[in-house]
């Protein structure tokens, strides 16, 4: 199939060269450069000004053209089956990226203070799986003491198996200590749907059961069945200007039905971003969180809100 291929192309080869040889040898040099350069905008540009300035020769420069279109489409199928064929050849250890974030915040709620903030996110997309890992630090001290501690991480694994729906698993670790809790351990699994998948639009839902075990700073503690809703939005506004949208609610219920009503407790965390592309590797971010929680500890507030800006390095 491969020799088929190849002799396929020299025989079109040859005919976009026999065309070529038909054109003003100034209209030839200018889209031998342009397709030479491998640059599919610049191929574009060339191809409408050759056809606005030689109109005569339009058919000529619409055979160059399609042969051009069948290059590209070969090379695109060789540099996917290469890709594909890393990631089955790749090890659990190989194909991961990530980036950094590091910046300063304010916050108001249960504490009215500003303080750093530090983020790292790692990520491996294979065929049909994909791991996700999350660290995010807060912290401030305010007069000698610590006015700000909360640290999360979460494992995130998915398996995407059709073309818009995936199963995932979660695991989460949290400690936050102004809220009320020192840590606060979660578990969940269930099903997700792209909704939106597009370079300009991406929107996603997922939804499950959960399983939460909080240790509270008075000593007690509580574990609880629960059910997990989170949505993901990614909206490119402009070329370097990107909106993001995180929300994921988690309700609990008492483990015994008479905890359903006195005991429930529902946590929303919103988290609004606008990303501004520096450079390839670096962002800005200005990002809005605000988190709920229906029942919270005495003496903590049910609600915090955090504003964030930062830097962000991927790699």
């Amino acid at each position: 199939m491969r020799f088929v291929s190849l002799i396929l192309f020299a025989l079109l080869g040859c005919t976009a060269t026999a065309a070529q040889a038909e054109l003003p040898e100034g209209a030839r040099a200018m889209i031998d450069a342009a397709i030479a350069s491998g640059d599919e905008k610049k191929v574009a540009t060339v191809i409408g000004l050759a056809r606005s300035t030689w109109p005569e020769e339009r058919s000529t420069i619409d055979a160059i053209n399609d042969q051009w279109k069948i290059t590209l489409a070969a090379r695109r199928a060789a540099e996917a089956e290469a890709e594909r064929t890393a990631l089955i050849n790749a090890d659990m250890f190989d194909r991961w990226t990530g980036e950094g974030e590091l910046g300063a915040f304010q916050s108001s709620g249960n504490t009215e203070s500003v303080g750093v903030a530090a983020a790292l996110r790692l990520d491996r997309e294979g065929i049909d799986w994909t791991h996700s890992i999350r660290l995010r630090a807060d912290y401030q001290r305010q007069n000698g003491s610590t006015s700000r501690e909360q640290f999360a991480a979460s494992y995130e694994p998915r398996w995407q198996f059709d073309e818009n729906i995936f199963a995932y698993g979660l695991a989460q670790y949290e400690r936050d200590r102004i809220q009320g809790f020192s840590s606060r351990y979660s578990v969940s699994g269930g099903l997700g749907y792209r909704i939106l998948d597009n370079p300009k639009l991406k929107l996603s839902l997922k939804a499950g059961p959960a399983y939460r075990v909080t240790d509270f700073t008075d000593g007690t503690s509580a574990d609880r069945l629960a059910g997990l809703v989170g949505i993901d939005f990614d909206w490119q506004m402009l070329d370097r200007l990107k909106l993001t949208q995180d929300v994921e609610a988690l309700a609990e219920t008492g483990g015994e039905a008479t905890l359903i009503f006195d005991g429930a407790n529902t946590t929303i965390n919103l988290v609004t971003g606008l990303d501004f592309r520096v450079s390839n590797r670096l962002r800005s971010r200005l990002s809005y969180k605000v988190e709920y929680d229906s029942n919270p500890p005495a003496g903590s507030e049910g609600t915090d809100t955090l504003t964030r800006a930062t830097l962000i390095y991927g790699f």
